[in-house]
């Protein structure tokens, strides 16, 4: 009997330790509305996994919280091996982000063809509460209509 209880005490002292512990490297890794953050996301895919993108993202924010500046940065990477005569395309990466009271607005897109390389980029946006990234793909012509998209992954949320 002495046996069970002291394998019951010890089990819920681990629970309870390893659930105190939990809330503190989740929030390490997410986004406070008032503190300046950074994480890395991705990586990225568009549909059968022919282009992709990673990279890190940053956050600042003012003294008060009511202003913020975002920056990405990042690799677009080029995994389609075809020829563009037999169907090859470039990659290519859409970024959107959310204006505090208001919808999604795309903010950057990029495309790079050159297999098996990659295209590094940047930039960013101020006053935002989410930023989403979706990877694809695109002919190589000027204005070619992405295709073969991943899905959206949310890279950023400000918690109010």
């Amino acid at each position: 009997m002495f046996k069970k209880i002291a394998t019951g005490l010890l089990a819920a002292a681990a629970t309870t330790a390893l659930a105190l512990s939990l809330p503190t490297a989740a929030q390490a890794s997410s986004f406070d509305h008032h503190r300046d953050s950074s994480d890395s996301w991705g990586p990225v895919h568009a549909k059968f996994g022919l282009a992709k993108a990673e990279g890190w993202i940053g956050v600042d924010w003012n003294r008060r919280g009511t202003h913020n500046e975002v920056s990405v940065a990042g690799r677009l990477y080029d995994r389609d091996n075809r020829t563009y005569r037999r169907g090859g395309k470039c990659a290519f990466v859409t970024f959107q982000a959310r204006e505090f009271r208001s919808g999604w607005d795309t903010v950057y897109t990029d495309k790079y063809c050159g297999y098996p390389g990659f295209e590094r980029f940047r930039f960013e946006v101020e006053d935002v509460s989410a930023v989403r990234v979706k990877v694809c793909q695109a002919g190589p012509q000027r204005n070619a209509w992405p295709t073969n998209c991943g899905r959206w992954d949310y890279i950023y949320s400000a918690r109010h």
